[in-house]
């Protein structure tokens, strides 16, 4: 009886957590379209989801839809390359598997577009760009006065590809994990993010040849299925959702970003780098 009482004057004189100017509401959260969703699994079972961005890389997305619809890495592909504090890459290891009737081998250079998408700013000039921000629906930008880019930052997806003019199909791709490779911007197209699973790439052993290649087959890690969720059955879709930035409230969560609030941070940082204020992205509730 006395645990009972003392439990229901805790409960009573517990703070009612606050609502911050930053905290979205129900309707800032938005689902991402299943055909924008790609999901690899490994052979040992672990799955990583990819966000795809069909605005900004439309040919090479087209690609990578046609090459998950043909099953192309569910045979003969894997995780052949682990770059420590650089990237994950995956594909073909040998170059030899023929690509899809229709795919594009060598698409337009779509590193950049031209803007405006971008409807919120970080606050201080991005050092790669004039400026970094936000479309509305959920990606990180950097731009100038006349085109917009997807930057480098972690978890981001790009295409890999020889020296150009080669673009790269999309048939072998890579993420970031490790410190943004931000020099790499508008040098390759970036197609999409890691927006789950990103631990079962980051954790891989490193490669022990140049560039982080895997010297021996055995040590790849096999790709069994690669999926758009569109085409999965409804009950096993997974579904996640953007935080939509173009309101107040992402606004002020920009600014809760740029100086973090204390009692551990008591010296604010005046700005943030993009990479490090990545949009918010969640498991759909």
């Amino acid at each position: 009886m006395l645990n009972l009482l003392l439990a229901a004057a805790l409960a009573q004189a517990a703070p009612v957590a606050a609502t911050l100017p930053s905290d979205p509401l129900p309707a800032d959260w938005v689902a991402v379209p299943d055909d924008e969703l790609l999901v690899f699994t490994l052979a040992d079972g672990h799955r990583f989801t990819v966000r795809l961005a069909p605005r900004y890389a439309p040919v090479h997305v087209a690609n990578i839809r046609k090459l998950a619809a043909a099953h192309w890495w569910d045979v003969g592909t894997s995780v052949y390359r682990l770059q420590d504090n650089y990237v994950a890459q995956w594909g073909d290891a040998t170059e030899k598997k023929p690509l899809v009737a229709g795919v594009v081998a060598n698409p337009p250079a779509e590193y950049s577009h031209a803007g405006p998408t971008t409807v919120a700013r970080l606050s201080q000039r991005d050092p790669y760009a004039e400026w970094a921000g936000y479309s509305r629906d959920g990606w990180p930008l950097a731009g100038n006065g006349a085109t917009e880019w997807l930057p480098h930052c972690y978890g981001m997806v790009g295409v890999a590809r020889d020296l150009a003019p080669s673009t790269g199909s999309g048939a072998e791709l890579y993420t970031v994990i490790g410190h943004s490779p931000r020099a790499l911007d508008r040098n390759i197209a970036v197609v999409g993010r890691v927006i789950d699973g990103i631990e079962w790439l980051s954790s891989l052993p490193r490669g022990t040849g140049d560039l982080g290649f895997y010297k021996i087959e055995s040590e790849r890690s096999p790709i069994v299925s690669a999926h758009l969720v569109s085409e999965l059955p409804a009950a096993e879709r997974p579904r996640f959702e953007y935080r939509v930035a173009d309101n107040a409230r992402f606004v002020a969560w920009i600014a809760s970003r740029e100086n973090r609030a204390g009692p551990f941070f008591t010296v604010p940082a005046g700005g943030a780098d993009i990479c490090a204020a990545l949009p918010p992205v969640r498991k759909a509730p």
